[in-house]
């Protein structure tokens, strides 16, 4: 009896830490998990930078063999700890922590397949859950509500600056043609995009005067284009803030909604009278 009491508050407490991040100990564990995750990616990194692997290359094995059974057993860990371990095991971030553990396993059978551990950082992805509190919930919901109501307004100007691409590679690669480096125009849209963004690799540039006309013209353009999405999506929040500083915070009596201007009367929701709120 004592055995399985010890037994059910030790898998309590292990569930506790691992998956309840909202707890000092839940936190604390993530934030740790998480420590270990960089370490691991960096090891990768380092691994393949011919001299340092050279000669540090037992040291780099050993660390990644450490850190491979601490995710061993934190991914068994995190089986025994919960009621339904199959919906973990299959789920989401279950299958990315089983493919962090493999591949150093899969190097005893197979040369090279360690390199593969660079996979761990897709464990990095739990930091959504540390962040999992009303102060930065709050702030990626109003960042997901600009986002949906400007995608219309997006939408029609990624479509505009495709449609400029197009046109713009065609006019240059009638301008410039094969001896420019212009070969075709999909070549000729590629360098649009390139100058477009401003990125500029440098591989093919306009000889002629009319295309370096055009090409200034571009990347003139381009900045403005950067620019515009980021002022549609700003819009949106500080609508959104203005709309929110517009409304009552005193929620209706009778369903408890506060999403309604402060001069009105009547409830939107339930249609109950707002006079005695």
């Amino acid at each position: 009896m004592d055995r399985l009491l010890m037994y059910s508050k030790f898998r309590k407490k292990t569930y506790t830490v691992i998956y309840q991040a909202n707890t000092k100990a839940g936190r604390l564990f993530d934030l740790i998990l998480l420590g270990v995750i960089l370490i691991s990616v960096l090891l990768v990194m380092l691994e393949t930078v011919a001299d340092f692997n050279l000669k540090y290359h037992s040291y780099l094995i050993t660390l990644e063999w450490i850190i491979t059974v601490f995710f061993t057993i934190e991914y068994l860990l995190r089986i025994f700890s919960i009621d339904r371990p199959i919906r973990y095991i299959f789920s989401f971030y279950g299958i990315i922590d089983l493919l962090a553990i493999l591949p150093m396993f899969a190097s005893l059978f197979f040369t090279g397949s360690n390199i593969l551990t660079v996979i761990r950082a897709l464990r990095l992805l739990r930091l959504f859950k540390i962040l999992n509190n009303p102060q930065f919930t709050s702030q990626s919901l109003k960042l997901k509500r600009a986002l949906i109501a400007s995608r219309g307004k997006i939408v029609v100007f990624i479509y505009f600056v495709l449609i400029s691409t197009i046109i713009i590679g065609s006019i240059m690669y009638l301008i410039e043609g094969k001896e420019s480096g212009f070969t075709s125009i999909p070549m000729s849209i590629y360098w649009t995009i390139v100058t477009l963004t401003t990125v500029g690799y440098g591989d093919i540039s306009p000889q002629t005067p009319l295309g370096q006309f055009i090409a200034s013209f571009v990347m003139i353009l381009g900045y403005g284009i950067i620019a515009v999405p980021t002022g549609i999506v700003t819009a949106e929040i500080n609508k959104y803030n203005q709309n929110k500083n517009n409304q009552n915070q005193n929620p209706c009596i009778s369903c408890d909604n506060t999403d309604y201007p402060a001069s009105a009367k009547f409830c939107p929701q339930c249609g109950d009278s707002l006079e005695n709120k």
